[in-house]
C-alpha cells in the first residue's frame, strides 16, 4: 500500500505544484482575497437586516437604512476581483500594480453596458446596473481584467514609456510612465467593444455569460462536479499539499458566482437557485474542523483512544480545530501519507456532501442564502449563520456524527496497532 501511495505521490506531484505555483491562479486567489474583507462586511449587514425573530416590516426599515452596506460590498465583488487581478498581475511582472489595477478595472467598464432595461421594459442609459458588477460580470470580469493586465505588462515591458526628467515628483513620474500602456489597452477594448455592438447589436458581457458562465456554473453547482473538486482537496492533502488552496484557485470564480446567484435571489425573497455555493463549501466542509472534517476525528483521539501519543495529539489540536484550524491533526497524527487512514480521509467528505445535497435538495434544511460566513467560525454557528436557520446548525451536528462513524473503526485499528510502522 505504502509503495503504491509513494509511486502515485510521485505521478501526480508535478501536476500539483504547477498548479499551486501558476501565475494566473495565484493572481486568482489573491484578487478573490482582496475582496474578502468587504464580502466580509456585507454579510454581516445581511445576516443582522435579515434575523428571522425580525418583522418583514422591520426587515424592510432595515434594508432601506443599512442595505447599501451590501451593495457596496457583496453585490459589486466583480469591481474588486477585477482591479486585484490587475495589480497583482502587474507585481508579478515587476510593473507598477496600482496602474494595472486600474487600467483593469477600466477595461472592465468598457465592455459593460451603460444601461439598463426597467420592468416595464423601458430602457435607462447612462446607468450601470448592479448584476454587472456582481455576479453576473464575474467572467467577464476576469477575462477582462487578465487581458488588459497582460496587454499593460507588455506594453510597458517594451520601454513603450513617456521619461520624465529628474527632480520631477515621483507621483506625476508614475503617471506619465503609465499614460502610453493605458491608453493603448484601453484602446484595444474600446475596439472590441464597437466591433461586438457594431456588428452583433450586442455586448460581450451577455455573450460571455450564456456561452461560458452559465454552462460554468450549471456545471459547478452539480453534486457530482463538487464530489470531484473535494477529492481532489482529500487526495493533494494526503501528499501534504494543500489541496485547498490548489482547488479553490479554480473552483472559487464558479462558487462564488453561485453565491452571489443566492444572494440576489435572497434579497429579493425569490427561491435559493442554487445549493453548491462558497458558504455550502466553507460551512458544510471546512466549517467542521477543516479540511476533511476532522474535528470529530481530534475528539475521538482527545478522549477515546487509549494510547497517550494520540490523546496528546488530539488534546493539542482540539482549540484550533474548533476553529477550523486542522493542520496540527494533518501533521501531528499524520494524516499526511499515512495508508491506514486514506480510507476515511477520502470516504467522509464524500459522504457529508452527498447526504448534506440531498437533504437540501429535499427541502428539508434550507440552501445557504449567500452570506459569506468567515470559515474559522465554529460548528453550529456557521450553520445557523450561512442558511439563517437553527436547521443548518442541527445538519453540522448530524454531519459530525457521520464524520465519527466513519473514522471510529479506522482510529481504533490505529491505536492497537501504535507500535507497527505504519
Amino acid at each position: 500500500m505504502n509503495s503504491f501511495m509513494d509511486k502515485l505521490g510521485e505521478k501526480i506531484m508535478p501536476l500539483a505544484n504547477w498548479l499551486g505555483q501558476n501565475r494566473y491562479l495565484t493572481v486568482l486567489r489573491d484578487a478573490f482575497m482582496l475582496s474578502f474583507p468587504l464580502t466580509m462586511f456585507g454579510s454581516i449587514v445581511v445576516v443582522f437586516n435579515n434575523l428571522p425573530f425580525f418583522s418583514d416590516d422591520l426587515k424592510g426599515t432595515l434594508g432601506n437604512l443599512f442595505g447599501n452596506g451590501q451593495n457596496a460590498t457583496m453585490s459589486i465583488m466583480t469591481v474588486f476581483v477585477t482591479f486585484g487581478i490587475g495589480y497583482y498581475l502587474s507585481k508579478s511582472y515587476d510593473v507598477e500594480g496600482i496602474f494595472g489595477g486600474a487600467v483593469s478595472f477600466a477595461s472592465f467598464l468598457i465592455l459593460t453596458p451603460f444601461f439598463m432595461s426597467t420592468e416595464s421594459g423601458e430602457t435607462v442609459s447612462g446607468v450601470l446596473s448592479l448584476d454587472r458588477l456582481g455576479a453576473k460580470g464575474m467572467f467577464i470580469g476576469m477575462f477582462a481584467a487578465f487581458v488588459a493586465a497582460e496587454i499593460y505588462c507588455r506594453i510597458t515591458k517594451r520601454g513603450w514609456q513617456i521619461k520624465m526628467p529628474d527632480g520631477v515628483p515621483p507621483a506625476v513620474t508614475k503617471s506619465f510612465a503609465a499614460l502610453i500602456p493605458a491608453v493603448l489597452t484601453l484602446t484595444v477594448f474600446l475596439f472590441i467593444n464597437a466591433a461586438v455592438t457594431g456588428f452583433f447589436n450586442t455586448n460581450l458581457h451577455d455573450v460571455v455569460y450564456e456561452l461560458i458562465q452559465k454552462p460554468l456554473t450549471g456545471l459547478g453547482s452539480s453534486l457530482p462536479a463538487t464530489l470531484i473538486a473535494l477529492f481532489f482537496v482529500q487526495f493533494l492533502w494526503f501528499f501534504g499539499l494543500h489541496g485547498q488552496i490548489i482547488v479553490n484557485s479554480v473552483m472559487d470564480p464558479i462558487w462564488n458566482t453561485l453565491m452571489l446567484d443566492n444572494l440576489e435571489a435572497y434579497q429579493s425573497g425569490k427561491e435559493l437557485p442554487h445549493i453548491i455555493t462558497k458558504p455550502f463549501m466553507e460551512t458544510f466542509t471546512v466549517g467542521l474542523g477543516g479540511s476533511g472534517m476532522t474535528l470529530a476525528v481530534v475528539l475521538i483521539m482527545a478522549f477515546f483512544l487509549k494510547k497517550k501519543q494520540y490523546r496528546d495529539v488530539g488534546r493539542l489540536a482540539l482549540a484550533p480545530g474548533i476553529f477550523n484550524v486542522n493542520e496540527p491533526v494533518i501533521f501531528g497524527l499524520p494524516i499526511v501519507l499515512n495508508a491506514s487512514i486514506f480510507i476515511p480521509w477520502l470516504l467522509a467528505p464524500l459522504v457529508v456532501t452527498t447526504f448534506n445535497y440531498l437533504v437540501m435538495a429535499a427541502g428539508i434544511v434550507p440552501a445557504p442564502t449567500g452570506v459569506s460566513v468567515p470559515w474559522t467560525v465554529p460548528i453550529i454557528a456557521s450553520g445557523v449563520l450561512a442558511t439563517n436557520s437553527w436547521l443548518g446548525g442541527l445538519l453540522q451536528i448530524i454531519d459530525f456524527l457521520i464524520v465519527g462513524v466513519i473514522w471510529y473503526p479506522f482510529l481504533k485499528i490505529m491505536d492497537k496497532q501504535v507500535d507497527v510502522d505504519i
